[in-house]
């Protein structure tokens, strides 16, 4: 959709691009710990596309093994698995959901430590217990729509107490509010909903007072109260489109922007303050035009990021600990 908030970024891009563009923006790397994870030789391992942990430190990644996002969709599933669960040390523990999903886009862990997934080709939301036990699908497998029964090409989940929120993303431009039955509740900003209307909501978090979107085609992060409500956005002329977003806690949080403003692939990390400044950058690109995009971060209880790199065929995972900011700040 085009809409008036996305019209100024996008006219600069594209006068950014007609003038050839600037030189990319210049940031630290963060220390990428090398040998992790494991990828045991023999493993089919490629294209992911989401991270999340769970409660006792597991690493699960969603990925595509090996399928690549190719419009019009194939109706066949992938016939390997596609989620990894490593250890905190790198070693892979498990592997399921062969023969189950088309284009895995999004993995969210909630607080029982079952694994939500979302598929833009299967236009479904599913739930798995910890071990791969599918227990729900929610929308109708294969069919598009807006409402409280189908999704258009959903991207995320997040948990707010009893609330699950879908990220209703490529199509929708919507955040779909349920209960953890399945229940419609309801939807934010959708078209029409003025401040926060959203284009592409591509991820979504909370931190229990404020919900978090990485609105990616308006090229900020969209901040909404626990109700729905608009309460802030954070975009600055120097900041790309951002692909996922996190809290860090104290209102603090990390988002990871695929694009930058002229549509150069890339990895960039940023860490926000709570007043939405940019407090530090990295970026955590592979050398090469357009050979990595940072697609999801998740954060385990240890401080440490974990970056998934579509483009890149990996996850990384690096520490925010030592400069990170803390209550009492």
């Amino acid at each position: 959709m085009t809409n008036r908030l996305a019209f100024a970024p996008a006219t600069l891009a594209l006068f950014l691009a007609s003038c050839g563009g600037p030189a990319r923006e210049e940031a630290p790397s963060a220390q990428i710990e090398a040998d992790w994870p494991t990828i045991p030789e023999g493993a089919i391992f490629g294209q992911p596309s989401a991270v999340d942990v769970d409660s006792h430190g597991h690493v699960f990644v969603l990925h595509r093994a090996g399928r690549e996002w190719e419009e019009p969709f194939t109706d066949e599933t992938i016939a390997d698995p596609t989620v990894f669960m490593f250890s905190p040390d790198g070693a892979l523990l498990a592997q399921w959901g062969a023969g189950t999903l088309i284009m895995p886009h999004g993995l969210s862990v909630d607080e029982d430590d079952n694994v939500w997934i979302t598929d833009v080709a299967r236009e479904q939301v599913l739930r798995f217990s910890h071990e791969g036990a599918e227990q729900a699908a929610w929308g109708v497998r294969g069919e598009a729509g807006q409402d409280g029964k189908h999704f258009g090409r959903p991207a995320d989940v997040a948990f707010l107490g009893d609330k699950v929120l879908v990220a209703d993303g490529y199509t929708n431009d919507r955040i779909a509010v349920f209960d953890r039955q399945g229940a419609y509740l309801g939807a934010w900003g959708e078209e029409g909903q003025g401040a926060g209307e959203l284009d592409l909501p591509h991820g979504v978090s909370t931190d229990g007072d404020k919900v978090y979107v990485a609105d990616r085609e308006n090229a900020r992060i969209s901040v909404f109260s626990t109700a729905g409500e608009p309460v802030d956005q954070w975009r600055g002329v120097d900041r790309g489109h951002t692909y996922s977003v996190k809290p860090l806690g104290a209102g603090w949080t990390v988002a990871v922007e695929g694009r930058d403003m002229i549509d150069r692939n890339g990895a960039m990390v940023r860490v926000y303050r709570p007043d939405g400044t940019v407090d530090r950058s990295f970026d955590l690109r592979l050398p090469g035009d357009n050979a990595s995009l940072g697609h999801d971060i998740a954060l385990d209880r240890q401080g440490r990021a974990y970056m998934i790199d579509v483009y890149g065929n990996r996850v990384v995972r690096f520490d925010l600990t030592p400069s990170s900011p803390t209550e009492s700040e």
